[in-house]
């Protein structure tokens, strides 16, 4: 071969490859890689019970109503809605563009648009006993539902429910075809056919899931068609090091939450992202619906818990920012306004309780003198993924008077103990259910006494009750949220809890990641997304 020839020929070889890297660029723009390390067990939303399910299903399916960031219910599939006086009745006027998924099972245009009967089908195997979804509680207020004609939807509860429209937007409640469920049966789960924006393509158990854009999606932003991404790829990585590393080397896009293995190495003390990643990796940080606190059991055989200055000491008793900045990396809000997170509308900006050493102090001394008892004793039941946070406790209500021990106990003994009235201090969390106050201030109502209910404290207040009851009759949110907030108060003032913190989602994703946007309930909304 000549010096010209290979001159030539080692420049079209330059040339191959570099349209070949810009191809692979151009094609790595339009995927957005994420890792699930928790897995997941189905795509079915009957069985959207977890996070790891919600987000891939939330891609898939879609439902009446939506949340939007702000946690404000939107329509979806549902254009608009109306609600009778009595705030029994809701009759749903749907869309009548919106498509299934393609599938051979639809006919000849292998698809079909989405009627009333749809949402009926959709609502009666939630509630069938054969499919078993753990979802079935969302309509147990719901005295019956059905299509009045193919773009009418009515719903008849059995008493009024503010809360209800939030409901509607669970995973739970998405709208699936009939043909199509009753074909596969429960391989469903691994054929889902929806309306989502993403589409199903491929599923590799435990190591890999790839969805593809719906062209036929039928939401816009500005006139352009949703979705931005051609496709989302999943990846299966149970180790959390791994997938930290697989993130910091550009293989996935997103990175949620975090993790003990690496926070020291990517956040600094104050939650802030550390400078050699700053040019690479965006943070973003937002209110969580998850409140952290200790629950003190309503005990009579108990005199130390069963004491309002014991259970105010401990409140005072330990500095809760000091605590978030130095166990938890600046993550999450310090809990001195009450037991509604930040994130809701109703969240409590009244005073709870500061860090007051030496009102504790008077508190313990007060109760010694009060009960006779020179030796106040408590233990903390925690599991092991908190044990920091309950020896720091621990060391700061020693410090006030107050013997403090700790029992470590695995999570499925901490639940079973916890419902069972057992344990007389515990640590625990609550994440909302759907966005209202309503799901915190349950754990305070007395007909909700643990097992039959998530009232674990068994607290008892004749007020509380009587206004929790009067609450599901007001329509008017600014007036309901008043009297959340009167009931979040009366609970801090007696307190059956102390909160801990308010958590955070925290996300970081590549530098080209654009339009991902962040939410309290952490629900990955990927319609938006771009990848520049």
């Amino acid at each position: 071969m000549s010096l010209k020839n290979s001159s030539t020929f080692f420049i079209i070889i330059l040339l191959l490859i570099s349209c070949n890297s810009k191809q692979k660029k151009y094609a790595d723009n339009l995927v957005f890689r994420y890792n699930e390390h928790a897995n997941i067990s189905s795509l079915d939303p009957a069985f959207a019970k977890n996070q790891a399910n919600i987000w891939a299903v939330n891609q898939l399916f879609s439902g009446l109503v939506q949340l939007d960031d702000s946690l404000q219910v939107k329509p979806d599939i549902a254009k608009n809605w109306t609600i009778s006086k009595d705030g029994k009745t809701y009759k749903f006027n749907l869309r009548k563009d919106v498509q299934f998924h393609k599938h051979f099972l639809f006919g000849k245009d292998s698809t079909r648009f989405v009627k009333a009967q749809d949402f009926e089908y959709s609502f009666n195997r939630l509630l069938d006993a054969k499919v078993a979804s753990p979802g079935k509680w969302v309509l147990k207020n719901v005295e019956s539902f059905k299509a009045e004609n193919d773009s009418t939807f009515s719903i008849q509860l059995k008493k009024e429910f503010p809360p209800f429209l939030g409901l509607l937007t669970m995973k739970y409640c998405s709208v699936v075809p009939k043909e199509i469920v009753e074909y596969y049966g429960t391989d469903f789960r691994s054929h889902p056919i929806g309306t989502g924006p993403f589409k199903f393509k491929l599923w590799v158990e435990n190591t890999k899931l790839v969805f593809r854009k719906n062209n036929s999606y039928y939401e816009k932003e500005n006139d352009v068609q949703l979705p931005y991404l051609e496709a989302v790829a999943i990846t299966f990585l149970p180790d959390k090091q791994s997938e930290f590393l697989q993130f910091i080397q550009g293989n996935l896009d997103l990175l949620n939450s975090i993790d003990p293995s690496y926070k020291d190495d990517i956040l600094t003390d104050n939650g802030t992202l550390k400078q050699k990643y700053a040019s690479t990796v965006n943070i973003v940080k937002g209110a969580y619906l998850n409140t952290e606190y200790l629950g003190i059991l309503a005990d009579e055989n108990n005199l130390v818990t069963n004491s309002i200055l014991i259970r105010k000491a401990i409140n005072y008793g330990f500095d809760r920012k000091k605590m978030i900045k130095f166990l938890r990396n600046g993550i999450g809000t310090p809990a001195i306004n009450g037991f509604i997170p930040k994130g809701l509308p109703s969240f409590n900006n009244a005073k709870g309780y500061t860090y007051q050493p030496e009102k504790a102090k008077h508190l313990i001394e007060e109760y010694k003198k009060v009960s006779g008892n020179n030796n106040p004793k408590i233990t903390i039941t925690t599991n092991s993924q908190y044990v920091d946070l309950c020896e720091y406790i621990q060391k700061e209500l020693q410090n006030i008077g107050l013997e403090t021990a700790i029992d470590v106990v695995p999570p499925s003994t901490l639940r079973q103990s916890k419902a069972n009235g057992k344990l007389t201090v515990f640590r625990a969390s609550w994440i909302a259910d759907y966005p209202d106050a309503e799901n915190y201030l349950s754990l305070f109502y007395s007909k909700n006494f643990a097992p039959n209910g998530p009232n674990y404290t068994h607290f008892s207040n004749s007020q509380f009750d009587t206004w929790y009851e009067e609450s599901f009759k007001i329509t008017n949110k600014l007036k309901r949220y008043n009297l959340y907030q009167k009931m979040d108060s009366l609970v801090i003032a007696k307190a059956p809890v102390v909160p801990l913190y308010y958590d955070e989602v925290i996300r970081f994703t590549q530098k080209n990641v654009k339009g991902l946007g962040i939410n309290p309930i952490n629900l990955l909304n990927l319609k938006r997304v771009r990848k520049k």
